[in-house]
């Protein structure tokens, strides 16, 4: 560019005198253009205000957190109704959204739409959101998720779910279908899983809110995409127009100017639409392959615990139920021991009782030992006692300890069963979020070789334009230096050639007034260059990027 830029300026300085005159219109004409260019960015700028301040807007964080503990807070007949409203509302938004979309709406921009509610960041200043932006934006629906696996769903509100998501997350009715039968089992398994011996009942809550999340549509990708679309509509049309207006080119009623404004503002959308791909590309949400390795490698550790603790436990039983089996064993032989020395004793005391009354003579010594097989039949029977009392304590001890034991058992297999059911469950959603993964990554890639060829166009297209344009340009600036110096050389004189000056002044001023518009277009043909490259030079930045 460096060049021309010379021969221009030699040029200039050939024309003598007038060379002033020429510099001075440039820039006056440059000046010009900036003037209505910040003319038309502060009167874009008053109009958004001037909308802006006109309404009050929501707060996105504050609608987020009452959405979020409406869901976890409430229950029963009141979440029937919850459901209903967030529905109700969810579907009016589509549909204000679908009206403003509408070619009629385009055509007859005064035409009334339906009211939409719309949501601000008051904080971070970002754009607008609706209420499909919103609700996506919040944990809402993880939080009704959780809701309905705590407290089993009636057939309303799995009918009311299955519309909701629908709108909220990826997939078909097939899939929703299939996330929604998952959440009853999840919480007719959870309704009988009390006591936590291993798994914890708010990890497990906690999964299956992330599982979910990583199926949500992402509410930043819903908003790029409909700006992609809007912009591949405006650039699609840009290629019509071109293609119509590509055989009136050379016609006098579109101005240089005009000429700029249309290619650079076209290659702004293409480097806009560019870069809203990249940043849809760029946005990942749900779990990393890592924490979902993570958490279901963390699931079948605790079932294997659990399997194990079970059967250890009923191993314990069984060593349990043996040393019961002896110690009955061991009981009866005793009592029977001690029944036969009952019986012995019993048939002592009798002979010694008809000794007593055979011979009175020897009544001392019969009443001695009277007395001292009496005492020890006592301290016989206390004995049996005693023993008897020890064994129904030992009875009773390990009765209590199997109760125990199989209550675990059962705690244990409840839990498993819940653990292997969150396992399926997380391996499913995991499945369905790297299929769409895949899908959104092939989807990227596509939109991002469409803008490539669409920018490579683009360019071509100008800088074709722009050639042809600088090859005319400057062979008629070259012819218009020569004419100058051939008038700067002649003097001819005022008097003797009146006639014969007043020709040459006409064609002097026509020379100067080609050569001014000559020297418009190449200065407007190499600004055009230097914006598409400074374009093309930062959009391969964000790609190495």
């Amino acid at each position: 560019m460096s060049w021309l830029r010379n021969a221009v300026h030699r040029a200039v300085e050939a024309s003598g005198g007038h060379s002033s005159l020429l510099t001075r219109t440039v820039i006056t004409s440059l000046d010009t253009v900036v003037h209505h260019a910040g003319q038309a960015v502060a009167g874009g700028a008053r109009l958004i205000n001037d909308r802006i301040g006109s309404r009050s807007y929501k707060s996105v964080k504050v609608t987020a957190k009452r959405l979020e503990d409406a869901a976890l807070s409430i229950r029963g007949e009141e979440r029937v109704q919850l459901l209903r409203r967030w529905l109700v509302a969810l579907k009016e938004t589509q549909r204000a959204v679908a009206a403003a979309k509408e070619p009629q709406h385009a055509a007859d921009p005064d035409q009334a739409l339906p009211v939409l509610d719309l949501y601000m960041d008051y904080e971070s200043g970002a754009e607008l959101m609706n209420f499909i932006h919103v609700f996506l934006y919040s944990q809402a629906l993880e939080c009704v998720v959780l809701s309905t696996i705590l407290e089993v769903p009636t057939q309303e509100e799995v009918s009311l779910l299955s519309e909701i998501f629908g709108m909220c997350l990826s997939g078909g009715k097939d899939v929703h279908n299939a996330i929604i039968s998952s959440i009853q089992e999840l919480a007719k398994l959870f309704s009988s899983y009390h006591d936590e011996v291993l798994a914890k009942r708010e990890e497990l809550l906690q999964f299956a809110q992330c599982a979910i999340s990583g199926l949500k549509i992402n509410a930043d990708i819903a908003r790029l995409d409909d700006a992609i679309m809007q912009l591949q509509q405006q650039i699609d049309g840009m290629d019509s127009l071109r293609a119509t207006s590509t055989s009136r080119r050379s016609k006098a009623s579109q101005t240089v100017a005009e000429g700029f404004k249309t290619a650079i503002n076209e290659v702004r959308l293409c480097s806009r639409l560019e870069e809203l791909v990249l940043m849809k590309k760029s946005i990942h949400h749900g779990d990393s392959f890592e924490a979902h390795f993570d958490k279901v490698g963390k699931l079948k550790v605790l079932s294997e615990s659990l399997a194990n603790s079970s059967a250890k436990a009923e191993r314990r039983i069984m060593e349990n139920r043996l040393q019961k089996e002896e110690s009955l064993i061991f009981r009866v032989t005793k009592t029977n021991e001690v029944s036969g020395t009952e019986k012995e004793l019993v048939a002592e005391i009798t002979g010694l009782e008809e000794k007593k009354d055979q011979l009175e003579s020897e009544l001392k010594k019969v009443n001695t030992k009277l007395k001292a097989a009496v005492m020890k039949l006592k301290k016989t029977r206390e004995e049996r006692d005693q023993f008897d009392e020890a064994s129904n304590q030992i009875v009773l001890h390990l009765k209590a300890k199997e109760d125990e034991l199989s209550r675990s058992i059962a705690s244990c297999k409840v839990e498993s069963s819940t653990v292997s059911a969150w396992i399926s469950f997380l391996e499913d959603t995991w499945k369905l979020q790297c299929l769409y993964d895949e899908l959104k990554e092939k989807q990227t890639n596509d939109e991002l070789d469409r803008c490539g060829i669409c920018f490579a166009k683009l360019i071509k297209h100008h800088m074709s334009a722009r050639v042809e344009e600088l090859s005319a340009c400057i062979d008629r600036i070259k012819t218009f230096v020569d004419n100058l110096k051939i008038f700067c050389d002649r003097s001819v004189s005022a008097e003797d050639r009146d006639d014969g000056s007043t020709k040459q002044s006409n064609p002097h001023k026509y020379l100067e007034e080609e050569y001014l518009e000559a020297e418009k277009k190449v200065v407007a043909a190499f600004s055009l260059i230097d914006n598409i490259r400074t374009i093309y030079c930062s959009n391969q930045e964000r790609k190495t990027r």
